[in-house]
C-alpha cells in the first residue's frame, strides 16, 4: 500500500499504530504563495519550491529536491495494489486533497484502487490506537469524489476567486468539508472595513487584548479557528509583516526588532519578546485605517494574485467577494 498524508507528524503516529506499506507525506502550506492553474504537478511544484525558498522556510536546492522525490514516488502510485489517502477537515488538508483528487482524476489506475480516510480530527496529534482504528473505516474514492476535487481544484487554481466562491453555491455534499475549507480560505482576502484577512485581524485583536509573548499570541489565534490549519512559520511572516509596515502596526517593547526564527525548536529569547500594537494598528481594528494602504498588497491566494489593480475583498457581512480597490468596494 502506498498511504499520502499531511505531514511528518501524521507519518510518525501512522508508524506508531503499525500501518504498513510505505507513507508519503504531502507537504506544501498551498493556502500560501502562488498556485497558478493550467500547470502539470511537476512544473507547480517548482513554482512551489521557489516561493518556500523565497519565504525563508528551505534552501531552494533541498526544497525542490524534496517535490522531485514525492512527485516521482506518487507517479509510481500502480507499483502498489492500494493507495489510501489520509487527511483532515481543515484548509491546510483539504487543498492538499483537492490536488491529489485532480491529479488522480487525470491517471489511469491500473488494477490500484484509490481510497480515503477523512476526518474531523487532527492526524498528528492522535493516539496511535485512534489512528489504527481508522484504518478499518477506509473507503474507495468515488466518481462524485473525483470530479469534485477536479473542479474545486480548478476553481482554486483560477486567476478569477468568482469560480471558487461559486463552489459555495454548488452541491459539495461528496466532500463533506470542503465547504468549511472553501469559506475560511475566501476569509483571507482583505476585509472590505480594514484591509486585513480573518489571521491578521485575529493577531492584531490577541495583541490588544494584552497578549504579548509570539507563542501564546500563536495560540490565542488558534483557539479563535474552528477547524485549526496554519503552522507557527506560516505565522510569523504574517506577524513580521505588521512589525516592519510603515507605520508599523504592531512593535517590540523597547523597539527592538523582531525577527522570525529560521527553524525549530525556536532560541529562548525568541519566546521572550514582548509585542504591543500601536497607534496604526489600533485605528486598523477600530476601522478607522486600511491595511493594504498602510502595506500596499502583493500577494497570492490559491491562483489570484492580488495586487494593486487587482485587489479582491471580503465582505463578511454580505458573504462574498467584491472585486476592485478599497474606493470601489464599498
Amino acid at each position: 500500500m502506498l498511504h499520502i498524508t499531511n505531514g511528518d507528524a501524521a507519518v510518525e503516529v501512522m508508524l506508531r499504530a503499525g500501518i504498513e506499506g510505505e507513507i508519503l507525506p504531502w507537504r506544501d502550506v498551498l493556502h500560501e504563495g502562488p498556485v497558478p492553474g493550467g500547470l502539470t504537478l511537476e512544473n507547480l511544484s517548482e513554482v512551489r519550491a521557489s516561493f518556500i525558498a523565497d519565504s525563508g522556510w528551505g534552501e531552494q536546492d533541498e526544497v525542490a529536491k524534496e517535490f522531485r522525490q514525492r512527485d516521482a514516488k506518487l507517479s509510481c502510485f500502480r507499483d502498489h495494489e492500494e493507495v489510501l489517502l489520509w487527511f483532515e477537515h481543515d484548509l491546510y488538508d483539504q487543498l492538499q486533497l483537492l490536488q491529489l483528487l485532480d491529479w488522480f482524476s487525470r491517471q489511469v489506475p491500473g488494477a490500484t484502487r484509490l481510497g480515503m480516510i477523512c476526518v474531523d480530527e487532527y492526524l498528528g496529534p492522535m493516539e496511535p490506537g485512534r489512528l489504527a482504528a481508522l484504518y478499518p473505516q477506509r473507503g474507495p474514492v468515488t466518481s462524485r469524489q473525483l470530479a469534485l476535487g477536479q473542479r474545486a481544484w480548478s476553481a482554486f487554481c483560477s486567476e478569477d476567486p468568482t469560480q471558487w466562491e461559486r463552489i459555495l453555491a454548488a452541491d459539495t455534499s461528496a466532500l463533506p468539508y470542503l465547504a468549511g475549507a472553501v469559506t475560511r480560505h475566501l476569509e483571507q482576502y482583505p476585509s472590505v472595513r480594514n484591509g486585513t484577512n480573518r489571521t491578521e485581524r485575529s493577531l492584531l485583536q490577541a495583541v490588544q487584548s494584552g497578549v504579548s509573548r509570539p507563542g501564546r499570541i500563536f495560540a490565542a489565534t488558534q483557539d479563535a479557528e474552528e477547524r485549526r490549519f496554519m503552522g507557527d512559520s506560516t505565522f510569523w511572516s504574517y506577524l513580521n509583516a505588521m512589525v516592519e509596515s510603515r507605520p508599523p502596526l504592531l512593535q517590540l517593547r523597547g523597539g527592538a526588532q523582531f525577527h522570525a526564527p529560521a527553524a525549530y525548536p525556536y532560541p529562548a529569547e525568541f519566546g521572550e519578546q514582548e509585542i504591543m500594537i500601536t497607534a496604526a494598528g489600533r485605528r486598523v481594528i477600530a476601522d478607522e485605517a486600511d491595511w493594504v494602504d498602510i502595506n500596499d498588497i502583493d500577494k497570492w491566494l490559491g491562483g489570484v494574485h492580488l495586487e494593486r489593480g487587482n485587489v479582491w475583498r471580503w465582505d463578511a457581512d454580505g458573504n462574498r467577494l467584491v472585486g476592485g480597490d478599497r474606493s470601489s468596494s464599498g
